[in-house]
């Protein structure tokens, strides 16, 4: 495999600023990568390829013009961008039929940033339909294949990005998360995926978007297959833009000035609800470990209130949404989800059976009124809970989702295993999806490290050190 398929993208940016290799040839290799797999895994669904050599082009210029000092810091560095981001010229439809034909105008504010800084957009990546399942499928795309068994997920809703990124198809990738969305597709795909403190980065310039307080659950960040893109990545990334209401300023700390020694882990395996696979299990215990050796404290223990994750999650987010998502299906007219299953019976409707079972049950497993009130109580004690256990130099381990990465349609089966990712959103909580390997079937095997608000870089500190200790990401070896 080309060394410049694994490497981070600090280290492409480096070796494009200091004249090892063009941004030409890097971006070139990328492309040829994406042909090579994308016909089978159905990740990157409409490409900007010509127009990245010609920004590849002008980083070298500036590179030969200017020097290697001074220049923006992902200059010349290939990327891929979820499709629910605005990128000027490229479809903006989220995977929702109705929306086939929209182009963005303008680039989202988290893409700008990343433009600024000198990355290269090769394209856009699958989602799930408007963002709301855990599997990458759409009626506009079709669905995305996992490039460790295309017979399998990759998750969602950044699922192209997770499967283009774990794929060695763009060292990073830009995606977005409301109940797990970024660390699903980096779990599922065996990469790095931070999702930050709520409030941290904004979210302007997505669709669709969240509301109100909402907008401090979903969260915008990176998907990596290096853990050392993950901070720098963050710092272009984070601070107000004027647009998005609950974004705000928080200082970002230093991965690097982080003491393992001083570090206190709680390792929890589990909510009590929803089982944990062995092998997942066995990962995070031998993770726990190896923070161990390195001096940490480590307290095995449980959190009761993890139990009602899905109750809170759901309650949480129905509080914060003024918009229905019967409107977003119906692409801003309420739609009657009833009338949309004739049609899915006999295979012709627009939408997914996992967005008309959303429209369906929106209302029915939310708690509302007074025991609505009991949910968000319960779910400001439960961060306040998990905030003073952790303090300033804590982290937990958590599962990244109920088991590894499933056959294709068995989410259906077990629709709230993603409730290990989705309490921390509601939780504002910054949590750092890391790899730790594959299983015996070749499938990627990974845990979430959860840190305090704010303190994004304890976690990915966190990330770096199991990095050395298992190797990080592995490329697929169907498609190495």
């Amino acid at each position: 495999m080309n060394p410049l398929l694994t490497a981070s993208a600090a280290r492409l940016a480096a070796m494009v600023r200091t004249g090892q290799v063009s941004s030409r040839e890097v971006v070139e290799v990328h492309v040829e990568r994406i042909r090579s797999l994308n016909p089978t895994l159905n990740a990157l669904v409409a490409d900007r390829f010509h127009d990245a050599l010609v920004e590849a082009d002008a980083a070298d210029r500036r590179v030969r013009e200017e020097g290697p000092e001074g220049l923006p810091p992902l200059l010349g560095v290939p990327c891929s961008i979820k499709e629910s981001f605005a990128l000027r010229g490229m479809p903006w439809t989220s995977g929702l039929v109705a929306r086939t034909g929209v182009v963005a105008e303008d680039d989202a504010t988290a893409v700008s940033r990343l433009r600024a800084a000198g990355a290269i957009p090769l394209g856009v990546t699958n989602t799930s339909e408007l963002c709301m399942w855990m599997e990458t499928y759409n009626r506009v795309y079709g669905r995305t294949n996992n490039p460790y068994d295309r017979r399998r997920i990759v998750g969602g809703s950044s699922g192209g990005e997770g499967a283009i990124v774990g794929a060695g198809g763009t060292p990073f990738g830009l995606g977005a998360d409301v109940g797990g969305s970024i660390r699903m597709p980096a779990f599922f795909n065996g990469v790095f995926g931070h999702k930050p403190t709520g409030g941290l980065v904004p979210n302007s310039g997505q669709f669709p978007i969240a509301e109100g307080e909402g907008l401090r659950y979903l969260t915008t960040g990176p998907i990596a297959r290096r853990a050392e893109d993950l901070m720098p990545l963050l710092r272009v990334l984070a601070g107000p833009d004027g647009l998005d209401a609950r974004c705000q300023e928080l200082p970002l700390g230093d991965p690097a000035e982080v003491d393992l020694s001083e570090l206190t882990v709680l390792d929890v395996e589990g909510n009590g609800a929803n089982r944990v696979a062995e092998d997942l299990r066995a990962a995070q215990r031998r993770a726990a470990e190896a923070l161990e050796s390195k001096g940490a404290k480590v307290v095995r223990t449980r959190i009761e209130g993890l139990r009602s994750s899905f109750e809170m999650w759901s309650t949480m987010l129905s509080r914060a949404s003024e918009t229905s998502y019967s409107t977003l299906l119906g692409n801003g007219t309420a739609v009657n989800a009833l009338r949309l299953l004739p049609a899915w019976l006999v295979r012709r409707s627009p939408h997914t059976l996992p967005s008309i079972a959303l429209a369906l049950g929106e209302h029915v497993a939310v708690a509302r009124g007074s025991k609505g009130e009991k949910v968000a109580a319960a779910t400001r004690a439960l961060r306040e809970e998990i905030s003073s256990r952790l303090g300033p130099m804590g982290v937990m381990l958590y599962p990244s989702h109920s088991r590894p990465a499933p056959r294709h349609r068995a989410p259906l089966l077990t629709p709230t295993a993603w409730v290990y990712t989705a309490i921390l959103n509601v939780l504002e909580l910054p949590a750092t999806q890391v790899p730790l390997g594959l299983d015996r079937r070749g499938i990627p095997l990974g845990v979430q490290v959860v840190a305090n608000h704010g303190r994004d870089h304890v976690s990915i500190a966190v990330a770096l050190a199991l990095e050395e200790a298992f190797g990080g990401w592995v490329p697929p070896p169907a498609t190495a």
